[in-house]
């Protein structure tokens, strides 16, 4: 009777995990958190009187973002 090859085990050599040192990751993670805090200054406070940019173009950038994430805009 003849085997088929679906039914053959092979083994696959897996790469090894790369090992990434901390020091590494902190600037990417203060970076990301910074980026971050951005927008969600720009779609949660970009608006009346704590605005930075004059005019209603951002807010009505953001607006469906900002219901989307549950900020009150109206």
């Amino acid at each position: 009777m003849m085997h088929s090859p679906k039914n053959q085990a092979r083994a696959v050599a897996l790469p090894a995990p790369v090992a990434i040192p901390v020091q590494a990751l902190l600037p990417w993670a203060a970076f990301g958190l910074l980026l971050s805090l951005v927008l969600l200054y720009f779609v949660g406070a970009e608006q009346g009187a704590v605005s930075l940019i004059s005019g209603q173009q951002v807010h009505e950038f953001v607006h469906d973002g900002r219901h989307l994430l549950g900020f009150p805009c109206h």
